[in-house]
C-alpha cells in the first residue's frame, strides 16, 4: 500500500510506450496522489489528463533535440530537489521504462546528494511495446535466441568491429533514438554483409493510435531507397524475427504522420 508522507519524496517512474493503458498500477497510484508531476514528451497526455490530481502541478520537461526542444537535465534535477525539499511528493514520469536510455542516473545522484527518499518504478519500454503491437517477437525459437538494446545517438563511437558484429549476430537488434541515422545504419549493415534474408521494421509512435510500421528486407534494401518519414519516436527492429510481422500483425494502424505526443504538450506548464 502506498502511503502519503509528510516528508518529500521523488518517484522515478516509467509510464510505458504510449498506449495509456500500459502504465503500471503502481505508477498510476502515485500519479493519482502526486503533488508535482514532471512529465517527459513521450508520456501519453491521456494518462495525465485522466488520472493526475486536479490540483497537481504538471510541468512539461520534454526533450526532442532534433527539433530544438530541450529541457536541460540540470533544470529537471533542480525541480525535483526543490519540490521534494518543500515536502511534496514529486512524480518524475518518463516515457517507456525509467532505467533504459534515460537520464535516471543523473536524477538518482541529485536526490541522493540531498538525502531525498525515492523509488524507481519500471515501465514497459518502447521495444516491448513495439514488439507486441507489431506482432514481432523479440526472441523466438529458430529465429533469435537473444536481443540487444542499442542506440546510434553518437554513431561515431561504434567501431568497425561492432558493425561487423551487428551484421553477423543472430540476435535481434533494437535501436532507440536512431531514426535520423537510418541511412547510415542500413549502409553499414549492408557493407558488412548482413544476411539478406533478415529484415528491418521501422516502427513509429508504437502502441499509440498513430502507430505506423514499415518493413524492408535487406535484399530489398540493396536496390531500394528508404522513404522519407517523420522521426516521431521511431524504433528500429532488425533480425529474422521481423519476417514474422506480416503473419502475426494484429494492430489496426492508421496512415497518419500526426504526432500523438505533441498535440497536448502546450496544456502543461513549461519548465523554463
Amino acid at each position: 500500500m502506498i502511503q502519503i508522507l509528510k516528508q518529500g519524496k521523488v518517484i522515478l517512474a516509467g509510464a510505458g510506450p504510449g498506449d495509456p493503458d500500459l502504465i503500471s498500477l503502481k505508477a498510476l497510484k502515485y500519479l493519482q496522489i502526486a503533488d508535482i508531476v514532471l512529465t517527459d514528451r513521450l508520456v501519453s497526455p491521456e494518462v495525465i489528463e485522466t488520472h493526475a490530481r486536479k490540483d497537481a502541478q504538471v510541468i512539461y520537461v520534454g526533450k526532442q533535440c532534433s527539433k530544438g526542444i530541450h529541457t536541460p537535465q540540470q533544470d529537471i534535477n533542480e525541480l525535483m530537489v526543490e519540490f521534494a525539499l518543500q515536502g511534496k511528493l514529486v512524480l518524475r514520469l518518463k516515457g517507456g521504462d525509467a532505467s533504459l536510455f534515460s537520464n535516471v542516473l543523473d536524477e538518482l545522484i541529485a536526490v541522493k546528494q540531498h538525502q531525498i527518499p525515492y523509488e524507481i518504478i519500471p515501465g514497459i519500454s518502447a521495444a516491448f511495446g513495439a514488439a507486441a503491437y507489431t506482432g514481432i517477437p523479440l526472441t523466438a525459437r529458430d529465429h533469435s535466441r537473444g536481443v540487444r538494446f542499442l542506440t546510434l545517438y553518437d554513431f561515431k563511437l561504434v567501431t568497425q568491429q561492432q558493425w561487423a558484429d551487428f551484421a553477423a549476430t543472430s540476435d535481434t537488434l533494437v535501436f532507440y533514438m536512431s531514426g535520423q541515422r537510418l541511412d547510415i545504419l542500413t549502409q553499414k549493415l549492408l557493407e558488412n554483409q548482413i544476411d539478406s534474408s533478415k529484415s528491418m521494421a521501422i516502427v513509429q509512435q508504437a502502441t499509440t493510435p498513430n502507430q505506423k510500421t514499415t518493413v524492408f528486407s535487406f535484399e530489398d534494401l540493396k536496390t531500394q531507397s528508404l522513404p522519407n518519414f517523420e522521426y516521431v519516436p521511431t524504433l528500429l527492429i532488425i533480425g529474422n524475427v521481423v519476417n514474422l510481422h506480416h503473419e502475426f500483425a494484429w494492430f489496426n494502424e492508421q496512415n497518419t504522420s500526426e504526432s500523438y505526443f505533441d498535440n497536448h504538450k502546450n496544456t502543461y506548464q513549461n519548465a523554463i
